[in-house]
């Protein structure tokens, strides 16, 4: 068992919990997963089935009342140091199994050693109570050894699904290229989510589909959804007799929509519904003729470098349009599959990749939401005369959304002390002053200054233990020779991080 560290602890009244925070954004695994490992050997005392908990992380504490330490989704891990020796009551135990479950908490895991040689009982009763999974750490298992297991088994389960995208991305583009490609389209992808795979065409009604949905108010539903979906032009799911539905807009006006149906909703779902979104937009869109063909022209032109002056009568001198900037957060070079994707969920056909970076041209109208996967940096609304500063305005919007670690992050007219220093003097800057840091260092401390100096949200953040960022951030302290409590060299700092 891994050290602990005792602390003499006065337990105040419990105050009232506030709202439980947000889960954080790591690919769960199923407890059961987790049971499984032989080498751990793990067993569950009490709580709901295994196989439908799911973890986002494992987190040891041993403090009265966790719930401050707790984002969501952990398993936590104790070997009971913060039991007070006359404290074995009901009591004791319910009020910090009720705080664990507040906090979101997804089980619990008690260690049979160094303390405690048994599971205290009134543990397990309160665990029972409040529907909390209880498991039973031996004394030859160590916490880090089950917090590896987890990422371990994350690890895995990030690789399944990429396999399966890869997958899928290529079973579709060949299904696209058989003589009957709609419905080889939609048998791909019913097959591939194992349910039922809709084309609608713009007035409502099924055009094809295929894939089996046996129940009718399901088969409803989607219709229903695929209706909503076709009037705003957007992405939307519902569930309804137990079953999963999506509808997804195909491409911007054309009145087509993508309804996809199936028993389970897993996360790659999506992604490849969305591929296959695209594959049907090209098919069953008219992008040579009317307005469509002029914007792709009129984008064309801009990127070849055309003053915006010459192409903005093919967009309409009147029109007003946003131009986001998009990343993949998971540090991938896009695609041009998962760039198209991202323009049809987006509602936009005008697409372009350069680098690492997406830009895609929607309109003002139709701002864009938060899309799973990606950080979004988005201009200020702007007619085609002004596309170029709105391009800038979106690059510095996706440049903030990156240093916060936001979803999406939209211009702010008002005027940053940033702007008053040149892009060029700034990034020469921050190269010199982070010189010093080896990337993995300049990685925790962008993260450690974002979550305001929390050695623990910045742990969950990077996957390490707060000892690892409690080092890293003490060398980054010794190689800049700088008091990183000082707030005028913490601003310092994240102005460097922000450019460098």
């Amino acid at each position: 068992m891994e050290e602990t560290h005792t602390m003499t602890e006065v337990t105040p009244p419990i105050p009232p919990a506030p709202p439980i925070p947000p889960v954080p954004p790591t690919p769960p695994i199923p407890l059961a997963a987790l049971l499984a490992r032989e080498d751990l050997a793990l067993r569950q005392l009490t709580g709901p089935p295994a196989a439908g908990v799911l973890l986002h992380t494992a987190h040891t504490s041993e403090m009265s009342d966790p719930y401050p330490y707790l984002l969501g989704g952990e398993l936590l891990l104790t070997a009971g140091v913060h039991i007070p020796e006359a404290a074995g009551t009901a009591a004791y135990f319910d009020a910090y199994v009720t705080r664990i479950v507040e906090a979101g908490g997804a089980a619990l895991g008690f260690g049979l050693a160094p303390v405690h040689d048994t599971v205290p009982r009134a543990l397990v009763t309160a665990c029972e109570s409040h529907g909390l999974p209880l498991l039973e750490v031996p004394p030859q298992t160590t916490f880090s050894g089950v917090a590896r297991a987890v990422w371990q088994l994350m690890a895995q389960a990030r690789l399944a699904e990429l396999r399966r995208v890869t997958e899928a991305q290529q079973s579709l583009a060949a299904a696209a290229a058989r003589p009957d490609p709609v419905p080889s389209v939609l048998r791909q992808l019913a097959q591939r989510v194992g349910g039922r795979a809709v084309l609608y065409g713009p007035e409502g009604a099924e055009i094809a589909g295929a894939g089996r949905l046996p129940d009718e108010a399901a088969r409803a539903a989607l219709a229903d959804l695929a209706h909503l979906v076709t009037a705003r032009a957007a992405t939307a799911t519902d569930t309804a007799a137990g079953i999963h539905l999506s509808a997804y807009a195909l491409g911007a006006g054309q009145g087509f929509v993508l309804g996809v149906a199936s028993p389970h909703r897993e996360p790659a779902d999506h992604t490849i519904a969305s591929v296959a979104a695209v594959l049907l937009s090209l098919l069953t869109g008219e992008h040579q003729t009317g307005t469509g063909a002029a914007r792709s022209s009129a984008l064309v032109r801009l990127l070849l470098g055309a003053p915006p002056e010459e192409v903005a009568p093919l967009l309409g001198a009147a029109d007003r349009w946003l131009i986001v900037h998009a990343s993949p957060q998971a540090g991938v070079v896009p695609d041009p599959v998962a760039a198209s994707a991202l323009g049809a969920a987006l509602g936009s056909p005008l697409v372009d990749t350069a680098g690492d970076v997406v830009r895609v041209l929607v309109p003002a109208d139709h701002p864009p939401a938060p899309h799973p996967g990606w950080t979004l940096g988005v201009s200020a609304p702007a007619t085609a005369g002004a596309l170029a500063a709105a391009d800038t305005q979106a690059s510095r919007a996706l440049t903030r959304a990156r240093a916060t670690r936001v979803p999406l992050l939209h211009h702010s007219t008002r005027p940053s002390l940033a702007d008053l220093l040149p892009a060029s003097e700034a990034e020469s800057h921050a190269r010199a002053l982070l010189a010093p840091l080896t990337p993995p260092l300049a990685e925790t401390l962008r993260s450690w200054l974002s979550l305001h100096g929390s050695w623990d949200r910045t742990a969950v953040a990077l996957s390490v233990h707060r000892n690892t960022v409690r080092q890293r951030i003490a060398r980054c302290a010794a190689l800049l020779d700088a008091d990183l409590d000082d707030p005028d060299v913490r601003m310092e700092l994240w102005f460097a991080l922000r450019r460098g």
